[in-house]
Protein backbone atom coordinates (compact mmCIF):
# COMPACT_ATOMS: atom_id res chain seq x y z
CA UNK A 1 0.00 0.00 0.00
CA UNK A 2 1.49 3.69 -1.37
CA UNK A 3 0.61 6.42 0.37
CA UNK A 4 -1.24 9.33 -1.40
CA UNK A 5 -0.77 12.71 -3.81
CA UNK A 6 -2.47 15.83 -3.45
CA UNK A 7 -4.08 16.50 -6.75
CA UNK A 8 -5.50 19.71 -7.71
CA UNK A 9 -4.05 21.71 -5.80
CA UNK A 10 -6.39 20.58 -3.11
CA UNK A 11 -5.66 18.46 0.46
CA UNK A 12 -3.76 15.08 -0.14
CA UNK A 13 -5.86 12.07 -2.08
CA UNK A 14 -5.31 9.90 1.37
CA UNK A 15 -4.32 6.54 -0.10
CA UNK A 16 -3.23 6.85 -3.87
CA UNK A 17 -2.45 3.24 -3.89
CA UNK A 18 -1.18 1.54 -7.27
CA UNK A 19 -0.72 -1.57 -8.68
CA UNK A 20 2.49 -3.65 -7.80
CA UNK A 21 4.50 -3.41 -10.79
CA UNK A 22 8.22 -3.54 -11.78
CA UNK A 23 9.94 -0.05 -11.64
CA UNK A 24 12.96 0.79 -13.12
CA UNK A 25 14.80 3.61 -14.31
CA UNK A 26 13.19 5.89 -16.80
CA UNK A 27 16.58 7.96 -17.40
CA UNK A 28 20.21 7.31 -16.42
CA UNK A 29 20.17 11.22 -15.15
CA UNK A 30 17.85 13.95 -14.19
CA UNK A 31 17.01 17.37 -15.38
CA UNK A 32 18.99 20.17 -14.26
CA UNK A 33 17.93 22.22 -11.91
CA UNK A 34 16.53 25.56 -12.78
CA UNK A 35 15.97 27.83 -9.89
CA UNK A 36 12.68 28.14 -8.10
CA UNK A 37 9.98 28.85 -10.45
CA UNK A 38 7.80 30.41 -8.00
CA UNK A 39 4.26 30.10 -9.43
CA UNK A 40 5.24 31.62 -12.71
CA UNK A 41 2.86 32.64 -15.74
CA UNK A 42 1.52 35.82 -16.69
CA UNK A 43 -1.64 37.46 -17.18
CA UNK A 44 -4.07 36.35 -19.99
CA UNK A 45 -3.00 39.40 -21.57
CA UNK A 46 -1.54 38.49 -24.45
CA UNK A 47 1.98 39.30 -23.27
CA UNK A 48 2.10 35.25 -22.82
CA UNK A 49 0.23 33.08 -25.56
CA UNK A 50 0.58 29.51 -26.27
CA UNK A 51 -0.71 27.59 -29.37
CA UNK A 52 -0.89 24.05 -27.85
CA UNK A 53 -1.23 23.09 -24.20
CA UNK A 54 1.50 20.81 -24.88
CA UNK A 55 3.29 24.75 -25.82
CA UNK A 56 2.63 25.88 -22.47
CA UNK A 57 3.73 21.89 -20.59
CA UNK A 58 6.81 21.75 -22.26
CA UNK A 59 8.18 25.82 -21.40
CA UNK A 60 6.62 25.75 -17.72
CA UNK A 61 8.29 21.91 -17.40
CA UNK A 62 10.99 20.93 -19.26
CA UNK A 63 12.16 24.22 -20.13
CA UNK A 64 11.37 25.81 -16.48
CA UNK A 65 13.27 23.35 -14.70
CA UNK A 66 16.17 22.92 -16.98
CA UNK A 67 15.25 19.11 -18.11
CA UNK A 68 15.76 20.53 -21.90
CA UNK A 69 19.16 21.75 -21.23
CA UNK A 70 21.67 20.88 -23.60
CA UNK A 71 23.85 18.32 -21.52
CA UNK A 72 20.71 16.90 -20.00
CA UNK A 73 18.12 15.84 -22.30
CA UNK A 74 18.64 18.67 -25.20
CA UNK A 75 20.97 17.54 -27.60
CA UNK A 76 23.02 14.85 -25.20
CA UNK A 77 19.79 12.97 -24.72
CA UNK A 78 20.96 11.52 -21.65
CA UNK A 79 19.40 8.41 -20.99
CA UNK A 80 18.22 8.11 -24.62
CA UNK A 81 15.64 10.78 -23.53
CA UNK A 82 14.85 14.26 -26.43
CA UNK A 83 13.17 16.65 -24.41
CA UNK A 84 13.71 19.37 -26.96
CA UNK A 85 10.15 20.85 -28.24
CA UNK A 86 9.95 19.31 -31.49
CA UNK A 87 10.84 15.82 -30.13
CA UNK A 88 9.62 15.78 -26.40
CA UNK A 89 6.37 14.20 -27.34
CA UNK A 90 7.55 11.02 -29.81
CA UNK A 91 10.10 10.74 -26.94
CA UNK A 92 8.07 9.98 -23.80
CA UNK A 93 4.40 8.72 -25.38
CA UNK A 94 4.49 4.91 -24.97
CA UNK A 95 8.19 4.86 -25.12
CA UNK A 96 9.28 2.24 -22.58
CA UNK A 97 11.09 3.29 -19.45
CA UNK A 98 14.83 2.63 -19.24
CA UNK A 99 16.11 -0.20 -17.54
CA UNK A 100 14.06 -3.11 -16.55
CA UNK A 101 10.67 -1.17 -16.12
CA UNK A 102 7.98 -2.21 -17.64
CA UNK A 103 6.21 1.53 -17.24
CA UNK A 104 6.28 4.05 -20.59
CA UNK A 105 7.43 6.95 -19.56
CA UNK A 106 4.01 8.18 -20.28
CA UNK A 107 1.14 6.05 -20.92
CA UNK A 108 -1.38 8.49 -22.35
CA UNK A 109 -4.54 8.71 -20.21
CA UNK A 110 -3.20 7.77 -17.34
CA UNK A 111 -0.52 9.40 -14.95
CA UNK A 112 -0.58 6.13 -12.72
CA UNK A 113 1.04 4.39 -15.29
CA UNK A 114 3.45 6.73 -16.48
CA UNK A 115 7.23 6.99 -15.04
CA UNK A 116 7.53 10.09 -16.19
CA UNK A 117 5.12 11.34 -13.62
CA UNK A 118 6.40 9.04 -11.13
CA UNK A 119 10.10 10.97 -11.25
CA UNK A 120 8.32 14.42 -11.16
CA UNK A 121 6.07 13.46 -8.42
CA UNK A 122 8.40 11.95 -5.73
CA UNK A 123 10.62 14.50 -5.98
CA UNK A 124 8.17 16.68 -4.83
CA UNK A 125 6.34 14.26 -2.27
CA UNK A 126 9.01 12.02 -0.58
CA UNK A 127 7.70 8.50 -0.39
CA UNK A 128 4.96 8.67 -2.62
CA UNK A 129 6.55 6.29 -5.14
CA UNK A 130 8.84 3.72 -5.72
CA UNK A 131 11.56 4.68 -8.01
CA UNK A 132 15.20 3.35 -9.19
CA UNK A 133 17.53 6.44 -9.39
CA UNK A 134 16.69 9.90 -8.56
CA UNK A 135 13.44 11.64 -8.90
CA UNK A 136 13.17 14.87 -11.36
CA UNK A 137 14.83 17.50 -11.69
CA UNK A 138 18.37 17.22 -9.88
CA UNK A 139 18.73 19.54 -6.99
CA UNK A 140 16.79 21.41 -4.60
CA UNK A 141 13.81 22.51 -6.34
CA UNK A 142 10.79 20.21 -7.30
CA UNK A 143 8.27 21.25 -9.58
CA UNK A 144 5.61 23.55 -8.07
CA UNK A 145 1.86 22.30 -7.29
CA UNK A 146 0.42 24.54 -10.36
CA UNK A 147 3.50 22.76 -12.49
CA UNK A 148 2.47 19.30 -11.23
CA UNK A 149 -1.44 19.44 -11.94
CA UNK A 150 -0.71 20.69 -15.62
CA UNK A 151 2.02 17.91 -16.34
CA UNK A 152 -0.80 15.90 -14.69
CA UNK A 153 -3.86 17.21 -16.39
CA UNK A 154 -2.19 16.57 -19.67
CA UNK A 155 -0.97 13.31 -19.40
CA UNK A 156 -4.64 12.42 -18.21
CA UNK A 157 -6.16 13.68 -21.39
CA UNK A 158 -3.85 11.60 -23.54
CA UNK A 159 -0.40 13.90 -23.63
CA UNK A 160 -1.27 15.47 -26.66
CA UNK A 161 1.28 17.52 -29.02
CA UNK A 162 -1.68 19.40 -30.67
CA UNK A 163 -4.45 21.09 -29.50
CA UNK A 164 -5.89 22.77 -26.55
CA UNK A 165 -7.09 20.42 -23.87
CA UNK A 166 -10.40 22.10 -21.75
CA UNK A 167 -9.36 21.31 -18.62
CA UNK A 168 -6.15 22.71 -18.63
CA UNK A 169 -7.35 26.27 -19.96
CA UNK A 170 -8.01 27.57 -16.09
CA UNK A 171 -4.63 25.96 -15.29
CA UNK A 172 -2.51 28.04 -17.80
CA UNK A 173 -2.85 32.25 -17.10
CA UNK A 174 -2.15 33.03 -21.13
CA UNK A 175 -3.69 33.13 -24.41
CA UNK A 176 -4.83 30.05 -26.19
CA UNK A 177 -6.51 29.07 -29.03
CA UNK A 178 -9.94 27.84 -28.27
CA UNK A 179 -10.33 24.24 -26.44
CA UNK A 180 -11.27 21.44 -28.97
CA UNK A 181 -12.20 17.64 -28.30
CA UNK A 182 -8.88 15.75 -28.02
CA UNK A 183 -9.14 11.96 -30.00
CA UNK A 184 -6.46 9.96 -27.79
CA UNK A 185 -3.80 7.58 -29.32
CA UNK A 186 -5.33 4.61 -29.81
CA UNK A 187 -4.47 1.75 -27.35
CA UNK A 188 -2.45 -1.09 -28.86
CA UNK A 189 -4.24 -4.81 -29.01
CA UNK A 190 -2.25 -7.48 -26.78
CA UNK A 191 -0.18 -9.79 -28.73
CA UNK A 192 -1.81 -12.45 -30.77
CA UNK A 193 -2.84 -15.26 -28.02
CA UNK A 194 -1.90 -12.88 -24.74
CA UNK A 195 -5.43 -10.98 -25.20
CA UNK A 196 -7.89 -9.46 -27.18
CA UNK A 197 -9.14 -5.88 -27.90
CA UNK A 198 -12.31 -4.56 -28.40
CA UNK A 199 -13.15 -1.49 -29.95
CA UNK A 200 -16.20 0.64 -29.36
CA UNK A 201 -18.35 1.29 -32.58
CA UNK A 202 -17.71 5.40 -33.12
CA UNK A 203 -20.79 8.10 -31.71
CA UNK A 204 -21.49 11.68 -32.30
CA UNK A 205 -20.96 14.04 -29.40
CA UNK A 206 -21.94 16.90 -30.62
CA UNK A 207 -20.37 20.42 -29.24
CA UNK A 208 -21.75 21.91 -25.85
CA UNK A 209 -23.51 18.80 -25.20
CA UNK A 210 -23.48 15.85 -22.38
CA UNK A 211 -24.83 12.58 -23.87
CA UNK A 212 -25.26 9.22 -22.33
CA UNK A 213 -26.15 6.58 -24.56
CA UNK A 214 -26.97 2.88 -25.35
CA UNK A 215 -26.41 0.86 -28.18
CA UNK A 216 -26.12 -2.54 -28.84
CA UNK A 217 -23.17 -4.62 -31.16
CA UNK A 218 -22.69 -7.88 -32.24
CA UNK A 219 -19.55 -9.96 -31.54
CA UNK A 220 -18.12 -13.77 -31.83
CA UNK A 221 -14.32 -13.92 -30.00
CA UNK A 222 -14.41 -17.74 -31.17
CA UNK A 223 -11.19 -17.08 -33.41
CA UNK A 224 -9.33 -15.12 -31.29
CA UNK A 225 -9.13 -16.92 -27.84
CA UNK A 226 -6.72 -20.03 -27.53
CA UNK A 227 -8.45 -22.93 -25.93
CA UNK A 228 -6.63 -22.97 -22.59
CA UNK A 229 -7.99 -19.67 -21.79
CA UNK A 230 -11.70 -21.11 -22.01
CA UNK A 231 -13.33 -22.46 -19.02
CA UNK A 232 -14.73 -26.40 -19.29
CA UNK A 233 -17.72 -25.16 -20.72
CA UNK A 234 -16.17 -22.95 -23.67
CA UNK A 235 -18.77 -20.42 -23.53
CA UNK A 236 -16.13 -18.47 -21.67
CA UNK A 237 -12.40 -16.96 -21.74
CA UNK A 238 -10.87 -16.10 -18.38
CA UNK A 239 -9.31 -12.56 -17.98
CA UNK A 240 -6.60 -10.94 -15.07
CA UNK A 241 -5.98 -7.93 -16.64
CA UNK A 242 -8.47 -4.97 -18.12
CA UNK A 243 -7.62 -1.81 -19.59
CA UNK A 244 -9.67 0.98 -21.33
CA UNK A 245 -8.51 4.02 -23.12
CA UNK A 246 -10.90 6.56 -24.43
CA UNK A 247 -11.24 10.18 -25.69
CA UNK A 248 -11.04 11.88 -22.85
CA UNK A 249 -14.51 13.37 -22.94
CA UNK A 250 -15.87 10.55 -20.71
CA UNK A 251 -17.45 10.40 -17.34
CA UNK A 252 -18.02 6.95 -17.30
CA UNK A 253 -18.15 3.54 -19.40
CA UNK A 254 -19.66 0.55 -18.88
CA UNK A 255 -19.55 -2.45 -21.22
CA UNK A 256 -22.35 -5.09 -20.65
CA UNK A 257 -23.25 -8.64 -22.29
CA UNK A 258 -26.29 -9.66 -23.52
CA UNK A 259 -26.61 -13.25 -24.28
CA UNK A 260 -28.64 -12.93 -27.61
CA UNK A 261 -27.57 -14.37 -30.76
CA UNK A 262 -29.99 -12.33 -32.88
CA UNK A 263 -29.66 -8.80 -31.56
CA UNK A 264 -31.77 -7.42 -34.14
CA UNK A 265 -34.91 -9.16 -33.07
CA UNK A 266 -34.02 -6.87 -29.83
CA UNK A 267 -32.73 -4.00 -30.36
CA UNK A 268 -34.00 -2.54 -33.78
CA UNK A 269 -32.42 -1.35 -37.09
CA UNK A 270 -28.39 -1.86 -37.36
CA UNK A 271 -26.60 0.05 -39.71
CA UNK A 272 -23.00 0.23 -40.44
CA UNK A 273 -20.55 3.10 -37.87
CA UNK A 274 -17.84 4.11 -39.84
CA UNK A 275 -15.76 2.13 -42.72
CA UNK A 276 -16.76 2.49 -46.79
CA UNK A 277 -20.35 1.61 -45.81
CA UNK A 278 -20.91 4.20 -43.34
CA UNK A 279 -24.83 4.53 -42.66
CA UNK A 280 -26.05 1.86 -44.58
CA UNK A 281 -28.44 -0.90 -43.08
CA UNK A 282 -26.50 -4.08 -41.94
CA UNK A 283 -27.18 -7.60 -40.64
CA UNK A 284 -26.28 -7.41 -37.03
CA UNK A 285 -24.55 -10.76 -37.21
CA UNK A 286 -22.66 -10.07 -40.38
CA UNK A 287 -18.70 -8.88 -39.20
CA UNK A 288 -17.66 -8.72 -42.08
CA UNK A 289 -20.15 -6.70 -43.45
CA UNK A 290 -19.36 -3.13 -42.70
CA UNK A 291 -15.51 -3.77 -43.77
CA UNK A 292 -13.65 -1.04 -41.41
CA UNK A 293 -17.04 -0.05 -39.84
CA UNK A 294 -18.70 -1.50 -37.25
CA UNK A 295 -22.63 -2.84 -37.27
CA UNK A 296 -24.33 -1.38 -33.86
CA UNK A 297 -27.97 -0.53 -33.09
CA UNK A 298 -29.50 2.61 -33.59
CA UNK A 299 -28.28 5.04 -30.43
CA UNK A 300 -30.66 5.59 -27.43
CA UNK A 301 -30.84 9.19 -25.88
CA UNK A 302 -27.69 10.35 -27.27
CA UNK A 303 -28.56 13.63 -28.16
CA UNK A 304 -31.42 14.92 -26.45
CA UNK A 305 -32.49 12.85 -24.26
CA UNK A 306 -29.89 12.21 -21.67
CA UNK A 307 -31.82 11.02 -18.77
CA UNK A 308 -32.41 7.21 -19.47
CA UNK A 309 -35.37 6.12 -17.81
CA UNK A 310 -35.20 2.65 -15.75
CA UNK A 311 -32.02 2.12 -17.87
CA UNK A 312 -29.00 2.78 -15.28
CA UNK A 313 -26.10 1.78 -17.39
CA UNK A 314 -27.74 0.69 -19.99
CA UNK A 315 -28.53 -3.00 -18.09
CA UNK A 316 -32.26 -2.65 -18.87
CA UNK A 317 -31.95 -1.46 -21.89
CA UNK A 318 -33.56 -3.01 -25.16
CA UNK A 319 -37.28 -4.92 -24.58
CA UNK A 320 -39.01 -5.14 -21.43
CA UNK A 321 -37.67 -8.05 -19.46
CA UNK A 322 -34.24 -7.50 -21.14
CA UNK A 323 -31.36 -7.60 -18.76
CA UNK A 324 -27.28 -6.84 -19.78
CA UNK A 325 -24.54 -8.32 -17.42
CA UNK A 326 -21.94 -5.60 -16.81
CA UNK A 327 -18.49 -7.08 -17.82
CA UNK A 328 -16.21 -3.70 -17.70
CA UNK A 329 -16.98 -0.95 -15.93
CA UNK A 330 -14.50 2.06 -15.46
CA UNK A 331 -15.88 5.57 -13.88
CA UNK A 332 -13.23 7.77 -15.85
CA UNK A 333 -11.75 8.19 -19.65
CA UNK A 334 -8.90 5.63 -18.82
CA UNK A 335 -8.46 2.37 -16.44
CA UNK A 336 -6.43 -0.41 -16.07
CA UNK A 337 -7.28 -2.76 -13.53
CA UNK A 338 -5.00 -5.57 -12.47
CA UNK A 339 -6.57 -8.75 -10.47
CA UNK A 340 -4.90 -10.17 -7.28
CA UNK A 341 -2.44 -12.72 -8.36
CA UNK A 342 -4.73 -16.00 -8.98
CA UNK A 343 -8.33 -14.00 -9.81
CA UNK A 344 -9.90 -13.76 -12.90
CA UNK A 345 -13.00 -12.76 -14.77
CA UNK A 346 -14.95 -15.04 -17.35
CA UNK A 347 -15.68 -12.76 -20.33
CA UNK A 348 -18.52 -14.52 -22.36
CA UNK A 349 -17.23 -15.48 -25.75
CA UNK A 350 -19.79 -14.33 -28.31
CA UNK A 351 -23.23 -12.68 -27.91
CA UNK A 352 -24.08 -9.30 -27.94
CA UNK A 353 -22.39 -6.43 -26.70
CA UNK A 354 -24.43 -3.40 -24.94
CA UNK A 355 -22.60 -0.01 -24.91
CA UNK A 356 -23.18 3.02 -22.17
CA UNK A 357 -20.96 5.55 -22.25
CA UNK A 358 -21.62 9.48 -20.91
CA UNK A 359 -19.54 11.89 -22.41
CA UNK A 360 -19.57 15.45 -22.22
CA UNK A 361 -18.08 17.89 -25.07
CA UNK A 362 -17.74 21.43 -23.78
CA UNK A 363 -16.11 23.01 -26.90
CA UNK A 364 -17.65 24.18 -29.77
CA UNK A 365 -16.55 21.26 -32.19
CA UNK A 366 -18.37 18.38 -32.86
CA UNK A 367 -16.78 15.02 -32.01
CA UNK A 368 -16.66 11.32 -32.71
CA UNK A 369 -16.06 9.29 -28.87
CA UNK A 370 -13.45 6.43 -29.76
CA UNK A 371 -12.97 4.34 -27.06
CA UNK A 372 -10.81 0.59 -27.08
CA UNK A 373 -10.61 -2.70 -24.11
CA UNK A 374 -8.06 -4.77 -23.94
CA UNK A 375 -8.49 -8.38 -21.97
CA UNK A 376 -5.44 -10.18 -21.68
CA UNK A 377 -5.57 -13.91 -20.82
CA UNK A 378 -5.41 -15.31 -17.50
CA UNK A 379 -3.16 -18.40 -16.97
CA UNK A 380 -3.75 -18.64 -13.25
CA UNK A 381 -7.43 -19.20 -12.78
CA UNK A 382 -7.78 -19.96 -9.34
CA UNK A 383 -10.50 -17.74 -7.94
CA UNK A 384 -13.05 -16.01 -9.74
CA UNK A 385 -13.40 -11.99 -9.12
CA UNK A 386 -16.67 -10.54 -7.40
CA UNK A 387 -16.86 -6.67 -8.52
CA UNK A 388 -17.86 -4.12 -5.68
CA UNK A 389 -21.04 -2.12 -6.72
CA UNK A 390 -23.17 -0.86 -3.57
CA UNK A 391 -25.66 1.57 -4.33
CA UNK A 392 -27.39 2.86 -1.30
CA UNK A 393 -28.13 6.43 -1.19
CA UNK A 394 -26.79 6.85 -4.65
CA UNK A 395 -29.40 9.32 -5.55
CA UNK A 396 -30.65 10.23 -2.40
CA UNK A 397 -29.04 14.01 -2.70
CA UNK A 398 -31.09 17.03 -1.54
CA UNK A 399 -28.39 19.65 -1.53
CA UNK A 400 -29.33 23.46 -0.88
CA UNK A 401 -27.85 26.57 -3.14
CA UNK A 402 -24.88 27.29 -1.03
CA UNK A 403 -25.48 24.55 1.19
CA UNK A 404 -23.88 20.83 1.64
CA UNK A 405 -24.89 17.16 2.11
CA UNK A 406 -22.99 14.21 4.05
CA UNK A 407 -24.53 11.03 2.40
CA UNK A 408 -23.64 7.43 3.27
CA UNK A 409 -24.23 3.91 2.85
CA UNK A 410 -22.73 0.58 3.83
CA UNK A 411 -21.60 -2.84 2.00
CA UNK A 412 -21.62 -6.07 3.95
CA UNK A 413 -19.31 -8.37 2.81
CA UNK A 414 -19.33 -12.27 2.81
CA UNK A 415 -17.44 -14.19 5.15
CA UNK A 416 -13.80 -14.80 3.54
CA UNK A 417 -14.09 -11.53 0.95
CA UNK A 418 -10.24 -10.48 0.25
CA UNK A 419 -11.00 -6.72 -1.01
CA UNK A 420 -8.06 -5.75 -3.46
CA UNK A 421 -9.67 -2.62 -5.63
CA UNK A 422 -11.78 0.08 -4.22
CA UNK A 423 -12.82 2.81 -5.97
CA UNK A 424 -15.30 6.04 -5.20
CA UNK A 425 -17.67 7.83 -7.25
CA UNK A 426 -19.28 11.27 -7.15
CA UNK A 427 -20.07 13.60 -9.44
CA UNK A 428 -18.99 17.54 -9.80
CA UNK A 429 -20.13 18.70 -6.45
CA UNK A 430 -18.63 16.03 -4.54
CA UNK A 431 -15.45 16.93 -2.18
CA UNK A 432 -14.67 14.07 -0.77
CA UNK A 433 -15.66 10.11 -1.03
CA UNK A 434 -14.61 8.01 2.02
CA UNK A 435 -14.84 4.44 2.74
CA UNK A 436 -14.12 3.18 6.59
CA UNK A 437 -13.60 -0.58 7.95
CA UNK A 438 -15.49 -2.25 10.70
CA UNK A 439 -13.28 -0.57 13.11
CA UNK A 440 -13.94 3.03 12.03
CA UNK A 441 -10.33 3.03 9.75
CA UNK A 442 -10.25 5.31 6.52
CA UNK A 443 -9.38 3.25 4.03
CA UNK A 444 -10.18 5.26 0.91
CA UNK A 445 -9.98 9.00 0.35
CA UNK A 446 -10.73 10.50 -2.67
CA UNK A 447 -11.14 14.69 -3.30
CA UNK A 448 -11.28 14.41 -7.32
CA UNK A 449 -14.79 13.79 -8.94
CA UNK A 450 -13.25 13.16 -12.36
CA UNK A 451 -9.87 11.56 -11.57
CA UNK A 452 -10.63 9.74 -8.36
CA UNK A 453 -8.43 7.29 -6.43
CA UNK A 454 -8.18 3.84 -8.00
CA UNK A 455 -7.09 1.85 -4.87
CA UNK A 456 -5.13 -1.35 -4.47
CA UNK A 457 -4.59 -3.61 -2.04
CA UNK A 458 -1.26 -5.80 -1.66
CA UNK A 459 -2.14 -8.01 0.70
CA UNK A 460 -6.04 -7.74 0.04
CA UNK A 461 -8.55 -6.63 2.92
CA UNK A 462 -9.64 -10.16 4.55
CA UNK A 463 -12.96 -10.06 6.29
CA UNK A 464 -13.29 -13.72 7.89
CA UNK A 465 -15.28 -12.39 10.96
CA UNK A 466 -18.85 -14.44 11.66
CA UNK A 467 -20.45 -11.20 12.69
CA UNK A 468 -22.13 -9.00 9.86
CA UNK A 469 -21.41 -5.85 11.55
CA UNK A 470 -17.29 -6.88 11.56
CA UNK A 471 -17.02 -7.26 7.90
CA UNK A 472 -19.06 -4.09 6.73
CA UNK A 473 -17.97 -0.88 5.35
CA UNK A 474 -19.18 2.70 5.78
CA UNK A 475 -18.96 4.54 2.82
CA UNK A 476 -19.88 8.22 2.58
CA UNK A 477 -19.96 11.73 0.19
CA UNK A 478 -19.96 15.23 0.70
CA UNK A 479 -20.83 17.90 -1.38
CA UNK A 480 -20.94 21.38 -1.67
CA UNK A 481 -23.05 23.19 -4.10
CA UNK A 482 -21.90 27.06 -4.91
CA UNK A 483 -19.72 27.23 -1.39
CA UNK A 484 -16.75 29.01 -1.72
CA UNK A 485 -13.36 28.23 -0.18
CA UNK A 486 -13.92 30.95 2.03
CA UNK A 487 -17.78 29.83 3.09
CA UNK A 488 -19.21 32.37 1.49
CA UNK A 489 -22.06 31.64 -1.11
CA UNK A 490 -19.80 31.20 -4.95
CA UNK A 491 -23.07 31.80 -7.32
CA UNK A 492 -19.91 30.34 -10.15
CA UNK A 493 -20.05 26.54 -8.79
CA UNK A 494 -23.76 26.54 -7.54
CA UNK A 495 -26.71 24.54 -9.78
CA UNK A 496 -28.08 27.26 -12.14
CA UNK A 497 -31.04 27.47 -14.10
CA UNK A 498 -29.54 29.22 -16.85
CA UNK A 499 -26.69 26.42 -17.27
CA UNK A 500 -28.83 22.85 -17.57
CA UNK A 501 -29.21 21.55 -20.25
CA UNK A 502 -32.84 21.44 -21.90
CA UNK A 503 -34.06 18.31 -21.55
CA UNK A 504 -33.06 18.44 -17.67
CA UNK A 505 -34.11 22.09 -17.02
CA UNK A 506 -37.66 20.71 -15.32
CA UNK A 507 -35.78 19.47 -12.61
CA UNK A 508 -33.52 22.75 -11.59
CA UNK A 509 -36.48 25.23 -10.43
CA UNK A 510 -34.68 28.53 -8.98
CA UNK A 511 -34.67 28.68 -5.54
CA UNK A 512 -32.39 31.31 -4.68
CA UNK A 513 -30.47 34.49 -5.99
CA UNK A 514 -26.97 34.11 -8.07
CA UNK A 515 -27.08 38.09 -8.75
CA UNK A 516 -27.66 41.39 -6.77
CA UNK A 517 -28.56 39.97 -2.77
CA UNK A 518 -26.64 37.16 -3.73
CA UNK A 519 -27.60 33.42 -1.41
CA UNK A 520 -31.21 35.08 -0.74
CA UNK A 521 -34.21 33.18 -1.23
CA UNK A 522 -36.46 33.27 -4.94
CA UNK A 523 -39.60 31.83 -6.14
CA UNK A 524 -39.06 30.41 -9.70
CA UNK A 525 -37.58 31.71 -12.72
CA UNK A 526 -39.82 34.56 -12.77
CA UNK A 527 -38.63 35.95 -9.75
CA UNK A 528 -35.39 37.94 -10.25
CA UNK A 529 -36.76 41.68 -9.02
CA UNK A 530 -36.98 39.81 -4.75
CA UNK A 531 -33.11 39.85 -5.45
CA UNK A 532 -32.57 42.91 -6.31
CA UNK A 533 -29.95 44.80 -4.23
CA UNK A 534 -32.34 47.25 -3.22
CA UNK A 535 -36.60 47.58 -4.28
CA UNK A 536 -36.40 48.10 -8.40
CA UNK A 537 -32.45 48.21 -9.03
CA UNK A 538 -32.94 45.58 -11.28
CA UNK A 539 -29.16 43.83 -10.56
CA UNK A 540 -30.71 40.52 -9.32
CA UNK A 541 -31.25 37.17 -10.70
CA UNK A 542 -33.06 34.14 -9.44
CA UNK A 543 -30.99 30.95 -10.95
CA UNK A 544 -29.99 28.81 -8.07
CA UNK A 545 -31.22 25.09 -8.09
CA UNK A 546 -31.19 22.16 -5.51
CA UNK A 547 -28.48 19.64 -6.42
CA UNK A 548 -30.49 16.38 -6.24
CA UNK A 549 -29.42 12.91 -7.56
CA UNK A 550 -29.07 12.09 -11.04
CA UNK A 551 -27.13 10.83 -14.07
CA UNK A 552 -25.70 14.19 -15.45
CA UNK A 553 -21.75 15.81 -13.97
CA UNK A 554 -24.26 18.63 -12.57
CA UNK A 555 -26.83 15.96 -10.76
CA UNK A 556 -25.27 13.89 -7.96
CA UNK A 557 -24.46 10.12 -7.35
CA UNK A 558 -23.01 8.30 -4.07
CA UNK A 559 -21.71 5.14 -5.54
CA UNK A 560 -18.75 2.62 -4.28
CA UNK A 561 -17.14 0.70 -6.69
CA UNK A 562 -14.28 -2.77 -6.75
CA UNK A 563 -13.64 -5.96 -6.80
CA UNK A 564 -12.91 -9.07 -4.63
CA UNK A 565 -12.54 -12.55 -4.30
CA UNK A 566 -13.91 -14.97 -1.62
CA UNK A 567 -11.87 -17.77 0.03
CA UNK A 568 -13.64 -20.53 1.27
CA UNK A 569 -13.20 -20.52 5.06
CA UNK A 570 -13.32 -23.87 7.21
Amino acid sequence: VRSGMPVNGRPTAGLRILCAIALALLVASACGDAGDPGAGGSPADCEVSYESTYAAVHDRVFVRYGCDAEACHGSATSGGLDLRFDNAVASLVEVPSAGRSSLPRIDPGNEDRSYLWWKVYEKANPGSFEINGGPMPVGPTALSDADLNLLRVWIKNGAPESGVVEEAVELIDACLPPAEPITIKPLSAPPTGEGVQVVMPEFPVPAGSEVDVCFAEYYDLTDQVPPEYLNEAGTHFRVSIEELRQDPLSHHLVLSHNPSLAPGELFGAFSCRGGPRDGESCPPTDLAFCGEGFCASDIEAAKDQPVIADSVSCITFGPPGTFNFPVFIAQQSQERKEFAPGVYADIPLRGTWIWNSHSFNLTNRDHEMHARINFWFSDNPEYPVRSLASLDNAYAHEIPPYGSQTLCGDLPLARGARVFNLLGHTHQQGKRFWVEDPSGETIYENFIYNDPVNAYYDPPLSFDSPVRAERTLRYCGYYENGVGEDGAPDPSTVKRRSETPPNAIEFCEPVACTAGRIGEACAGVDDHAACDSSPGAGDGECDACVTHGGPTTRDEMLILLGNQYVVPLD
